[in-house]
């Protein structure tokens, strides 16, 4: 696969899961949460380890989270866990969260992030997410 070219989403969404994806158009995602039940959990566990997997390039994906009030233990462990996953290089994750209590728990996953492939950070709205993901991806640590 060339660099121009966007690599397939592969992304089937099933009833009573609480988040979508969309390719971004720089060949990132873009996920938008509405809940963090169990469910939801699976799925998209499921979903970002078949992606890292398939890895092959500087990767910008951004979370919005705004709709979301709290996370729960559940969710911080499977988010550290792919995060820590061998196959998970050059990411920068923006991830978009209004409440306090989500914030807290976003930045217990970045402590607990020990692969230095993810480059992340906190933003209050998806237009201060999006300007720090257009910076030149050679700045990735």
């Amino acid at each position: 696969m060339s660099d121009n070219e966007v690599k397939p989403l592969n992304f089937v969404p099933e009833l009573n899961i609480g988040y979508t994806v969309t390719r971004r158009p720089d060949g990132g995602m873009h996920f938008s949460f509405t809940d963090a039940l169990p469910g939801t959990l699976a799925h998209w566990r499921k979903f970002s380890l078949e992606h890292l997997y398939e890895s092959d390039r500087l990767t910008r994906n951004l979370y919005d989270l705004s709709q979301l009030d709290s996370i729960p233990e559940e969710a911080i462990q499977v988010a550290v866990e792919v995060n820590n996953d061998p196959s998970a290089r050059n990411i920068r994750l923006a991830v978009v969260a209004r409440s306090a209590a989500v914030r807290v728990s976003l930045r217990r996953i970045a402590d607990l992030t020990t692969s230095g492939g993810v480059e992340m950070a906190l933003f209050s709205t998806v237009e201060e997410a999006e300007a720090w993901l257009d910076r030149p991806l050679t700045l990735v640590r």
